[in-house]
């Protein structure tokens, strides 16, 4: 009797192709083998399925404002709100060509999404630099491409934007800055609008503008073959 090794997934998009009826929700991949188990959100449903989600704010109850060390290994809860970690992201869009979509939801009900064909994270040597390119309009506009593509991430405790000021201390968040943000998807839950403080909230100015806080947002990638 011969028995057939299971083989890990290394992503949402090989657990969709062993079984396409999967339904989103938490599943563990292997990005590096059997030993590199990590959970992630598997959207199923959007654009086609097998999107492995790094990024999703839908409730404010983690905290994003948070130092490198964590925003490098990841945080939250893949259940819920989370980060899945930079070092992870480096992995997973390095071993091969991946596209991303990001969803976002404001309070009034209304989804928009932006895709691109090509995105990509550079080793931490690197500064975890940010490549996209690729734009595609689902309503949301572009607010990545456009501004963000070719920058470092940057943390409270990390500054590598092209500001002046750090862009994480200045706008409450963590991301790839330039001078400094577009999106600002890791900043301050802030339920809708709110002017009191400026471009400080999960934005995404091409759609919403500075002043208001998206109730969800997700950041999801998968192959792009």
């Amino acid at each position: 009797m011969f028995c057939t090794k299971l083989i890990q997934p290394r992503d949402c998009s090989d657990i969709r192709r062993q079984n396409r009826s999967q339904s989103s929700g938490v599943y563990t991949i292997y990005p590096l083998g059997e030993r590199s188990a990590v959970e992630v959100y598997c959207d199923m449903d959007s654009e086609g399925g097998g999107w492995t989600v790094f990024q999703r704010r839908m409730d404010g109850t983690v905290n994003f404002y948070r130092p490198w060390d964590e925003y490098k290994m990841g945080f939250g809860d893949a259940a819920g709100e989370y980060w899945l970690g930079l070092n992870v992201i480096n992995i997973m869009t390095s071993k091969q060509k991946c596209e991303l979509l990001v969803d976002m939801e404001d309070f009034e009900g209304k989804k928009v999404f932006a895709r691109y064909s090509s995105f990509k994270v550079d080793a931490e040597c690197d500064g975890y630099k940010l490549t996209v390119t690729g734009f595609k309009d689902g309503g949301a506009g572009d607010a990545l491409q456009s501004f963000h593509s070719g920058q470092k991430f940057t943390t409270f405790d990390k500054d590598q934007d092209n500001a002046d000021e750090n862009c994480a201390k200045s706008h409450l968040g963590a991301f790839w800055y330039n001078a400094c943000h577009y999106a600002n998807p890791n900043g301050v839950y802030r339920w809708g609008v709110d002017g009191t403080l400026y471009a400080v909230g999960v934005e995404w100015k091409q759609w919403k503008g500075y002043d208001y806080s998206l109730k969800t947002i997700s950041m999801k990638i998968r192959p792009n073959l």
